[in-house]
């Protein structure tokens, strides 16, 4: 009989194909070579998890997860009551914590796979056009901003968080990218505020407008 507290096997799975690939990467990955690397074969892999790209895909999100600080960064966005530009100082924190390199690592090397090989990785490239994006404008939309400015400026945010990341990563002076980041932040939080000011003006005018005449 099973034990009933055993790790079911696809976790099992993913959980080794994690540390394969954090220790690895993937360049060089292959299901039969990981397959005999963690104790299966590329047949047990493709059932779990039905290809090569989906694994991958699955597997940064599971190695995502022994990362707290990246995948808490975009929460800070979520405390209405900080000043926005602290917020935005805060998820960049997150993001460049010291331990979070390995991660952000493969995160790139998986991104360069994907730009390569269009098609294949779809799941995964979706999720990164859009889960960070869309937090930040939801967060943006909170503060007043109108919603396709938030949008737009959602996507700027994230490009230079992108940005960084590579700077971070190719010269490891996270003091130097943290300080070119601090006037970035602040003029997002400038434009945001200027955003939610003219839907203020825009409704002023439209109640003077609407008023009857004395």
């Amino acid at each position: 009989m099973a034990d009933a507290g055993a790790e079911p096997e696809r976790d099992r799975l993913l959980r080794l194909t994690a540390d394969y690939v954090l220790e690895l990467g993937i360049a060089e990955l292959t299901l039969r070579g990981l397959g005999s690397a963690i104790g299966t074969n590329n047949r047990m892999l493709l059932y779990y998890f039905g290809s090569k790209e989906k694994l991958i895909g699955q597997t940064l999100l599971a190695a995502s997860q022994r990362f707290p600080a990246f995948t808490a960064a975009m929460t800070a966005l979520d405390d209405p009551g900080t000043p926005l530009v602290d917020r935005l100082l805060a998820c960049w924190r997150g993001i460049a914590a010291p331990e979070n390199l390995p991660f952000l690592r493969l995160f790139f090397e998986i991104f360069g796979q994907a730009a390569h090989n269009p098609g294949r990785f779809d799941d995964f490239l979706t999720r990164v056009g859009h889960d960070w994006t869309n937090h930040v404008a939801v967060a943006l939309r909170a503060e007043g901003v109108p919603a396709t400015a938030a949008s737009g400026l959602a996507r700027e945010i994230v490009a230079v968080w992108r940005g960084l990341q590579f700077d971070l990563i190719s010269t490891g002076d996270a003091e130097a990218v943290a300080a070119s980041y601090a006037g970035t932040a602040s003029a997002f939080a400038q434009r945001c505020h200027a955003a939610r000011g003219e839907v203020a003006r825009d409704q002023v005018a439209c109640d003077q407008m609407t008023q009857p005449a004395s």
